[in-house]
């Protein structure tokens, strides 16, 4: 029971968020800030499910309110829905993915792997704290997976559909193979070295024949090992690089790890010379780490279907022969079928309005950040919210064909044309195997004819070892890997290593409008009305989805918010409601001028904040005369800063966005950006970025954070997506900046060109390391043991030379 605590101090005994004054029940033994989580408690308490709370506050969860929707899930049972996302399992069982709203701690973990004690049929239930997701396995003849969903609903948990499951398992698959690969080889290189120590420690104080041939045969096991199972990737390679006539890095490799095996395993076997193993394993474990480094770099973006899956909604309102709707999943919707989208719901596929009048924002795909009123005729594009009114449409494209699917598929085309990082040891691949085979067979023929045989293979395999490419590998995603773990702390994450390569020589970088330079919301950024006014539009936009209804409504603190009624919208143009027994009226000067004409005052204001690309909202009451309000995108604090500092550093810059073309020149110089353009289309700004790339002969880096600016960002040499931007954005870009603001790119540009800095350094120490190094072996003044101990220091030292230290801008 409720003692004399202040509101503020009563916590919701599920989510142990404050508890809203007009909800507390003083004679009730528990209190809740919502039916969601009274509903929820009472289920869990039900369920014998109680100690959900002792482990959530065991691991001291932050406080979250529950995203229970009460939902029906229907479309989950829709034959095309159960056909592309359940998989049938043997025995009579179906195993699906489920993307969970408000999963975020080990206590929703617990409680969501319990699902089967709550509902028969469900036979497993495994959540994925990391990815929000929830792997269930079940039996359809028992239990349907709606009743699944809904279940998990009722804990609290809103299920989604997670499309693209099969894929993200076998990167999964792929991953976990090769970090098997990776842990195997360096195992066998720590037990092997440890091998290697007892027997040079043998050499300088004696060892006993017995433990000498038994140390240098279990040596020849292990390594052996290596090389057949973790190095066999080196040998593939090296093979289907000399069948496809390619000069590539792995062929001296496999050329040095072949020819030291088995030189090694016949001393073991003779009794007599240097057996390589400890070099040849710990080569083989170095070498597999910057390969996984440059596996991780090199992966591609999702594929366009899934992108498109992100943009568009999971389920459709399919209206029936009779009127009546039905919810079914995305999968199901067809061409020519009519369809319902409710206030608030996203248009799941392009088409034409049949019925209904509605405002639409399509800022995800157009950049435009004002509404869009259409009406019965005009055409829809998938993935636009509906504000206003509920519409009906006529589909005329799902799933690929739709705008937005084109758009994907282009993103997808310019990310699969982009090649990785163009490292300097590959482009002297070719030189660098003919030298060093040419230099080992020489050595083999001069020393055999100058000593005899074993003196001529001993030192040509001493130079294969001493020269093998380890370092020359190692150098770039060592370097790379380094850099990219230092952007991550800066709020950097950069997803390719070519991206660093570009950003290291200023050129000419593309800037969006919306997201980047501005906030990327509309707020309210001048008032010239009374603050009494202010909150009585407050009151009556409280009642619309508007983004400008909403600025306004988020102007106003909430305990001077006041109540409003008898509401009336005009379509596209405004709105009026009763306030403290006064009507308001509130809409675009055009709107209010023919009901009530504007007074000169109010005439100044609208003229005022046009000319400062704000969007004017004229309030009208009898008694408090008009007020104006200047509704705009607000540009960030640090953006003039950011830009001028990028533009010290050599950078050509320009605007480019889908917004009306005077507010983006206005930004433009506020900013102090010289070039800008606006009403550019998503395929517009591909095509100026093409147009760039092709007509200066300079790199092009896009910055955005939109669905409109995805195919620009995949077009462009680096596509960098901004704090807040979309989904597809950040799947087509190859940076994304984590931290709000345009500073960022800043730091970026001046951690390319250090990196890349690193890198060259590296390199020439590489090739002057084998050019010495060969030297050496082919005089003889180096023999098979100096070769195998020096050759592992040769890539300690490029570890040593990636991790210089970057002194970053100071902000």
């Amino acid at each position: 029971m409720v003692d004399d605590m202040s509101p503020a101090d009563i916590p919701c005994d599920h989510c142990k968020l404050p508890v809203p004054a007009g909800l507390i029940e003083p004679d009730a033994d528990q209190q809740f800030c919502c039916n969601g989580c009274k509903s929820v408690w009472n289920v869990l308490h039900g369920a014998g499910l109680e100690g959900y709370y002792t482990v959530r506050d065991a691991v001291d969860a932050d406080a979250q309110r529950v995203t229970s929707t009460q939902a029906s899930y229907e479309e989950l049972d829709d034959p095309a829905f159960q056909g592309t996302c359940v998989e049938n399992l043997p025995g009579g069982y179906a195993q699906t993915e489920l993307l969970l709203e408000g999963m975020h701690c080990a206590a929703c973990v617990w409680l969501i792997e319990r699902l089967p004690t709550v509902l028969e049929g469900v036979v497993e239930s495994r959540a994925n704290i990391r990815r929000r997701t929830a792997t269930v396995r079940y039996r359809p003849d028992q239990v349907k997976l709606s009743d699944v969903a809904v279940a998990l609903d009722r804990i609290g948990y809103a299920a989604h559909p997670a499309r693209g499951a099969a894929a993200r398992e076998a990167r999964v698959k792929e991953d976990r193979k090769f970090l098997i690969r990776v842990g195997v080889a360096g195992a066998i290189a720590g037990n092997v070295m440890l091998l290697a120590i007892a027997l040079h420690s043998g050499a300088l104080e004696g060892m006993s024949d017995t433990w000498k041939t038994t140390f240098r045969w279990y040596s020849m096991i292990l390594g052996v090992l290596s090389l057949l199972w973790p190095g066999r990737v080196f040998f593939t390679g090296a093979i289907a690089a000399v069948r496809m006539r390619v000069a590539h890095l792995d062929i001296p490799i496999g050329l040095a790890l072949a020819v030291g095996g088995l030189w090694g395993s016949y001393n073991t076997i003779a009794g007599t010379g240097e057996i390589y193993f400890d070099s040849l394993s710990v080569l083989v474990f170095f070498l597999l780490v910057g390969r996984w480094i440059q596996h991780r770099q090199q992966r591609n973006a999702s594929d366009h279907v899934e992108l498109m899956l992100t943009l568009t909604p999971t389920n459709a309102l399919k209206v029936n022969d009779d009127g009546s709707t039905t919810r079914v999943p995305i999968e199901a919707i067809e061409e020519g079928m009519l369809v319902e989208v409710e206030a608030g719901g996203s248009i799941p596929a392009d088409g034409v309005i049949e019925t209904g009048e509605t405002n639409l924002d399509t800022s995800f795909i157009s950049g435009e950040s004002r509404p869009i009123p259409v009406r019965v005729g005009d055409e829809v594009v998938a993935g636009a919210t509906n504000l206003r009114s509920p519409i009906r449409i006529r589909v005329t494209a799902v799933g690929e064909s739709t705008r937005v699917g084109k758009l994907m598929r282009l993103v997808a085309s310019a990310s699969a044309d982009k090649a990785p990082i163009v490292q300097f040891a590959d482009r002297i691949a070719s030189r660098f195997v003919l030298i060093v085979i040419t230099l080992a067979v020489a050595t083999l023929i001069f020393w055999t004819i100058k000593v005899d045989l074993n003196m001529g293979i001993e030192l040509a395999t001493a130079l294969l070892i001493v020269t093998c490419p380890c370092a020359l590998g190692l150098a770039t995603p060592m370097s790379m890997a380094i850099a990219m773990g230092r952007a991550a702390k800066s709020g950097i994450l950069v997803k390719s290593a070519s991206a660093i390569e570009a950003m290291a020589k200023p050129a000419i970088m593309i800037l969006d409008k919306t997201g980047t330079i501005t906030q990327g919301q509309m707020r309210l950024v001048q008032a010239e009305c009374t603050p009494q006014l202010l909150k009585m539009a407050g009151a009556i936009e409280m009642h619309s989805n508007h983004p400008i209804a909403r600025a306004i409504v988020d102007s106003i603190d909430e305990e001077d918010r006041l109540e409003a009624t008898d509401i009336n919208q005009a379509i596209g143009e405004g709105v009026s409601g009763v306030v403290d027994g006064q009507t308001i009226t509130i809409g675009s000067p055009a709107y209010i001028d023919s009901i009530h004409p504007l007074d000169p005052n109010a005439q100044r204001a609208i003229a005022q904040m046009i000319e400062r690309a704000l969007t004017p909202v004229v309030i009208h009451s009898r008694a408090l005369g008009f007020g104006v309000l200047g509704i705009g995108d607000p540009i960030r604090d640090e953006a003039p800063d950011a830009i001028r500092a990028l533009e010290d550093a050599g950078w050509n810059l320009s605007l480019c966005s889908g917004d009306h073309p005077q507010i983006v020149a206005s930004v433009a110089k506020e900013v102090g950006i010289a070039e800008a353009a606006g009403s550019v289309t998503p395929e517009g700004k591909a095509d100026r970025v093409r147009e760039l790339q092709s007509s200066a002969h300079r790199r092009v880096v896009m910055v955005g954070d939109g669905v409109n600016d995805a195919a620009a960002l995949a077009s462009a040499d680096v596509g960098i997506a901004v704090h807040g931007g979309a989904e597809a954005s950040l799947e087509a870009a190859d940076i994304y900046l984590t931290k709000q603001g345009v500073w960022p790119l800043v730091a970026l540009s001046s951690l390319s060109t250090h990196t890349m800095r690193t890198i060259r350094i590296c390199l020439v120490f590489s090739v002057c390391y084998n050019a010495i190094a060969a030297m050496l072996a082919m005089t003889g003044i180096i023999n098979a043991l100096i070769a195998a101990i020096i050759m592992p220091i040769s890539s300690l030292t490029v570890v040593a030379l990636s991790t210089r230290k970057w002194n970053g801008p100071s902000q």
